[in-house]
């Protein structure tokens, strides 16, 4: 697959292998190799990686295709809330990544999926992402749906797209908003400067999120958040830019304050909990709502604050 960038005014002067990394999404590592073996070329022509680019280079990347590894079954503890012959409903503890991924190729809910529905699975996210119709972060717990065939998939897809889905959180945020609720609708894309991170980006995707106090602390905030897009870290980029970071989000800004720091061990990665999720079933058209309840971690948080 071949993917080409003119470089602009802003770019100028960025290393070739730089430029590689951040724009065509891979490591630096990777964008240096690319180079060497001729697969990333500027102008049509083979460059070295520390390469200085000029405004109006032409950057042409051929990427080849990622090349999956076996994803193996594992007897990993799943709390399943729900399941028939299409759908199951799961809720995932904080700690667990959704599926395997460079560094994280076993310990999954993917894994775990596997091991307890074996091949009643849709088959449309490929060996590495059977079943996964969408994805909250490592740290993040709470509910998920997984499509049991690609007949599922595809509609739990489209809902999600025409937002019938009704992704709803509760989040611990960073200081006192001095509303009851609002609306963010600020763009996300790639952090131009941490390709590791998302940013809002003024050429980004449509990302809207929606808010309201449920109860409000000494320096902190619990907020019911509702998804209307489900852009990669959605809810953490948009309330970091607002200056409201989630509580134990090192990542986008939290961390930083007394009681954070006093309290790591509950507060290792943001607090945020998909608590309700809303669909219509794509076989009988019901409309379902599940609800998972506060873990643990959450609630003692809770109850450091309120003393």
């Amino acid at each position: 697959m071949s993917e080409e960038r003119i470089v602009n005014s802003t770019e100028a002067g960025m290393r070739a292998d730089v430029f590689v990394s951040l724009y065509f999404d891979v490591t630096r590592t990777a964008a240096a190799r690319l180079i060497e073996e001729g697969a990333a070329l500027v102008n049509g022509k083979t460059v070295a990686k520390n390469l200085k680019l000029k405004e109006n280079d032409t950057v042409s990347v051929d990427i080849p295709p990622v090349r999956d590894t076996e994803t193996l079954p594992e007897d990993i503890p799943l709390t399943i809330v729900y399941e028939d012959e299409d759908i199951a409903v799961i809720d995932k503890p904080k700690g667990m990544v959704v599926h395997p991924a460079a560094g994280n190729e076993d310990g999954t809910l993917v894994n775990a999926l596997l091991f307890h529905m074996g091949e009643r699975l849709s088959g449309i996210g490929g060996e590495r992402r059977p079943g996964i119709v969408h994805r909250i972060d490592k740290d993040t717990s709470g509910l998920l749906v997984i499509a049991k065939n690609d007949f599922a998939h595809n509609i739990l897809s489209e809902g999600l797209k025409t937002h019938s889905i009704d992704r709803e959180y509760m989040a611990i945020a960073v200081g006192n908003f001095k509303d009851d609720g609002a609306t963010v609708n600020k763009p996300i894309g790639r952090n131009p400067r941490d390709r590791k991170k998302m940013a809002i980006v003024a050429d980004g995707r449509e990302a809207i999120t929606h808010y309201t106090v449920a109860e409000r602390f000494d320096g902190f905030t619990l907020l019911k958040v509702k998804l209307e897009t489900g852009r990669t870290h959605q809810i953490r980029v948009h309330l970091s830019s607002m200056g409201h970071p989630l509580a134990g989000d090192t990542v986008y800004g939290g961390g930083n304050t007394k009681f954070e720091k006093q309290n790591k061990e509950l507060l290792s990665g943001q607090a945020l909990h998909a608590y309700r999720l809303t669909l219509t079933h794509p076989r009988s058209g019901e409309i379902m709502t599940f609800e998972s309840p506060l873990p643990d971690y959450f609630e003692q948080i809770l109850e450091k604050l309120k003393k």
